[in-house]
């Protein structure tokens, strides 16, 4: 195996797991369905349980037992049928839902303490005082500061019931004394829609994160507000959007099509009437050229998208293939809070592909087959994939497409093996290039938010040599490299730092707006667009 594999493989097989198991998300969005719980129908397994209640030695906890057993039950059906107990059901909800309980901030943790990064606009921290760079010290009879607690557990002390109140002891700068506040918790918004901003004069750019019940509401916003700053083109990044709510996706890809389009059907055992979503003239992008970005980790409903898309000739899919997720799951609520979301239909695109990739070897074999395309050369050449489907599948025009195993894109963008440079590595696993930014930020948050503009930013950080600031960081944390060590990355490196600086004090549209300049993926879809290169050749 070569070297950059064997330095490569452990962080995608990490990477992949993870992305794995968020992908269990193409969800039909219904209303919940409660079930009580009975045991009318008495198979084997209730016949067991009743048997081990009644005869075993010790008392048993068996509900105990049980919420260990389902999940593995669940396991040997598909790779995404999962079972959630009460307050893992919550928690994964709520980004679907698309709002929370809590009080209304964004924050980071920083040397021990927790630092707000950003007070969302109209939450109730915002309204009481609190500002971004502030410390929150202690939270209710908690301290919180010095003391190593986990980021989960502090979320859990913060968030709440709306209506209910939490104090807080605040560490301003510039303040010796620490500030009290009594929040009351209200509900806060879950963007779905990352940032959106414009590349160029023409080219627009929107990041969807996951497709939740306000989506497509904030979609339409943005490019409602990309349009009036002259949109022609958009670059729809899908990248690491491992799915969501099914309506959610045709009802963006609807925004682009002519009534009476196939955007996607699904059918399944129990539901042998094949359902069809059809375009219905929302039209509001029909006039809009389009590039859908995608990577190895776009998944289920962002796989809808770009399989509507591109079987309907609609615009260009750029990057890599998709993960390959086809399954779609219902959730069903029990009386306890509990939630089961179990496989129900097989969904496919307008040509009629599944391109769900094969499960038939096991749990972990599904999870390890993004490491796999790494080995096979997947991720450098588009001529390595390999389909478990070879059956030819046609688009509108009569291109040719395959199913069984991800969406492949019309543009093929080979993945940057440069991000495993050792320095750079090293830099980005411990953190350094984050670390010193938001340090710097804290330092400089008063002047830098004066600075109007992003590129103003841009060019006060040169102007005050912040990566020398940055590389004298490192040697403070007994961190050196030579220049042979740092030659093929130093641009990369600076890259790291000013993006996560403007990510601090301007937010996530500003982010990305700054990091596409120097994704591949991202110039070369622009590129696309606005040479206005022909998807069906002559």
């Amino acid at each position: 195996m070569r070297k950059t594999t064997k330095l490569i493989l452990p962080i995608i097989i990490a990477i992949a797991f993870v992305a794995g198991m968020l992908a269990s998300l193409v969800l039909f969005q219904k209303n919940t369905t409660t079930i009580n719980f009975n045991h009318q129908n008495n198979n084997k397994l209730n016949t067991i349980i009743n048997y081990i209640e009644n005869e075993y030695v010790d008392d048993v906890k068996l509900d105990s037992i049980i919420e260990i057993t389902i999940p593995k039950f669940l396991k040997e059906l598909d790779p995404h049928s999962f079972y959630f107990n009460p307050q893992d059901a919550k928690e994964v909800n709520e980004p679907l839902e698309g709002n929370f309980d809590g009080i209304g901030v964004q924050f980071n943790m920083h040397k021990d303490t927790l630092l707000i990064i950003e007070v969302i606009s109209g939450g109730p921290s915002e309204n009481i005082g609190i500002l971004a760079g502030d410390r929150i010290i202690q939270v209710n009879d908690s301290v919180i500061a010095g003391v190593s607690k986990k980021s989960d557990d502090i979320i859990k002390l913060l968030k709440g019931p709306r209506g209910t109140k939490v104090n807080v002891k605040i560490l301003r700068r510039g303040r010796i004394e620490l500030l009290d506040f009594t929040i009351t918790r209200d509900v806060i918004p879950i963007k779905s829609v990352d940032a959106y901003n414009m590349m160029s004069e023409t080219t627009g750019y929107i990041k969807i994160s996951s497709f939740s019940r306000t989506t497509h509401d904030e979609f339409v916003q943005a490019c409602f507000i990309l349009k009036s700053k002259g949109m022609q083109n958009l670059i729809l990044d899908l990248r690491g959007n491992s799915g969501g709510y099914l309506d959610a996706a045709t009802n963006i890809v609807d925004e682009f099509l002519h009534g009476g389009k196939l955007i996607v059907y699904t059918e399944g055992k129990a539901r042998p009437t094949r359902n069809t979503y059809s375009s219905d003239k929302r039209n509001s992008c029909i006039d809009i050229n389009l590039a859908v970005l995608i990577d190895e980790f776009s998944a289920s409903a962002s796989e809808v998208v770009a399989g509507a898309i591109q079987d309907n000739d609609r615009g260009w899919i750029v990057g890599r293939r998709s993960f390959g997720k086809g399954l779609v799951q219902e959730s069903t609520m029990f009386n306890d809070g509990s939630t089961l979301r179990l496989t129900t239909a097989r969904y496919y695109t307008p040509s009629g592909r599944c391109i769900q990739k094969n499960y038939s070897k096991g749990y972990e074999n599904y999870y390890d087959e993004i490491a796999e395309r790494f080995i096979h050369g997947e991720f450098s050449e588009m001529d390595s994939v390999e389909y478990s489907d070879t059956v030819k599948y046609k688009t509108s025009k009569g291109r040719i497409v395959y199913g069984g195993g991800g969406i492949m894109a019309d543009k093929f963008i080979p993945f940057d093996t440069i991000l495993f440079n050792p320095a750079y590595r090293l830099i980005s696993d411990y953190g350094l290039s984050y670390g010193f930014a938001l340090k710097y930020s804290d330092e400089n948050r008063e002047k830098f938010k004066k600075i109007k503009s992003t590129q103003g930013l841009i060019n006060q950080l040169d102007k005050e040599n912040t990566i020398a600031k940055f590389y004298a960081y490192l040697k403070e944390n007994k961190i050196e490299f030579t220049n042979e060590d740092i030659k093929d990355v130093s641009e990369l490196i600076k890259q790291s730092v000013y993006s996560y600086i403007i990510r601090n004090i301007r937010g996530e549209s500003a982010f990305y707006w700054y990091v596409n300049k120097y994704d591949e993926t991202c110039i070369e879809a622009r590129r696309i667009l606005e040479t206005k290169e022909q998807l069906i050749k002559n």
